[in-house]
């Protein structure tokens, strides 16, 4: 055992102790977390899941719903502590590595939990009485079953940040250290599925709402398979007369121009009617003017095989904003293509 003098005055051993008082931090922080962590799952479980389910207050599957691998969940971390508390870091965190999959399975569904909750909040009295009864227990320190909900989720981000971190500051020839290796590798790709899948489910909240924005038979199916980018005013100046107002929507392979019905209009007051499509695969885009950052605005060229647009704004920054969406479009489609294509090669290869 090195003397501490010696560690003083070597670069190695004090780099050493630097990280193993990193790990150690890391992993008291893991365990005061993980213990918090685990009393509210468990504050879920007994005070709303198990009494709903006992009482038949939501039916089965409503349940099932809501609460999504919840209990699953909860299990999990009841394995876990005991090995953080006893300090077998790596030990614990191997066993909880194939737990991982529910908190992709709990994201895949966290958007129709919160929308059954809301839809039972507002119908059934019964479960609204019993929900608001239960947030008032002190236990609960203030917060709703909505604040609880995407615990999880927010736990799973934290495991990813504290096991890179206790996998980072362990020295190779630890007896863990593969071990921590392989769990913050684990966790963090399943951080990043569950980040996709809420990708995902924020890209169809906004296909559905753009899609009930447009209206004619032109619209329907419009946004289906899309990822939407960007929308708003822009506007179309013709080769002659007066600049036109147009809502244009972006996504990943089409700019949609549309044109708004009268306010006046009977059934359909408040949409939008589909002018054009235009493919992002075959656009060309510069900037006219506006690369000054003034305050008078610009104008974007975009040039297709049969048709130029020419987009103005008065606002420099909404300008700049769409000719970083739209290149980011063509380069999306771009890179999406020469996948296609390296893909074919491989395949026409073998």
């Amino acid at each position: 055992m090195e003397s501490s003098g010696s560690a003083a005055c070597c670069p190695v051993l004090q780099q050493r102790a630097r990280w193993e008082r990193k790990r150690v931090c890391t992993a008291r922080e893991l365990l005061e977390t993980e213990r918090r962590y685990q009393e509210q799952l468990g504050l879920v479980a007994t005070y709303f899941l198990r009494i709903l389910k006992a009482k038949g207050t939501l039916r089965p599957p409503e349940l099932q719903t809501l609460f999504g691998t919840w209990e699953l969940i909860y299990a999990a971390s009841l394995e876990l502590l005991p090995y953080l508390e006893e300090g077998q870091w790596g030990l614990g965190l191997q066993g909880f590595c194939p737990h991982l999959e529910l908190y992709a399975q709990f994201a895949a569904n966290a958007e129709r939990s919160q929308t059954t909750l809301q839809a039972q909040l507002k119908k059934n009295k019964r479960f609204r009485r019993f929900v608001k009864l239960q947030e008032g227990r002190p236990e609960f320190r203030g917060l709703q079953l909505q604040d609880l909900l995407p615990l999880p989720l927010q736990r799973l981000q934290q495991y990813e940040n504290l096991v890179v971190a206790l996998a980072e500051n362990t020295v190779p020839n630890s007896p863990d250290y593969q071990q921590l290796t392989r769990a913050a590798r684990l966790v963090s790709e399943t951080a990043q599925k569950v980040h996709a899948i809420g990708q995902s489910q924020k890209n169809d909240q906004h296909l559905l709402r753009v899609q009930a924005l447009l209206s004619g038979r032109k619209a329907k199916g419009l946004t289906s398979g899309r990822w939407f980018l960007r929308q708003g005013w822009l506007l179309v100046v013709p080769p002659t007369g007066e600049p036109r107002p147009r809502m244009f929507f972006l996504f990943s392979d089409v700019l949609l121009m549309a044109k708004p019905r009268p306010p006046l209009h009977l059934l359909k007051s408040g949409t939008f009617v589909c002018r054009a499509l235009y493919p992002m695969s075959q656009c060309h885009l510069s900037r006219v003017f506006g690369h000054s950052g003034g305050p008078c605005g610009g104008l974007l060229s975009l040039s297709f095989p049969h048709e130029k647009l020419l987009l103005m704004s008065t606002d420099q920054e909404e300008l700049s904003q769409w000719h970083h969406s739209l290149t980011l479009a063509i380069r999306l489609f771009s890179s999406h293509r020469s996948q296609k294509s390296s893909t074919h090669r491989s395949v026409t290869a073998t």
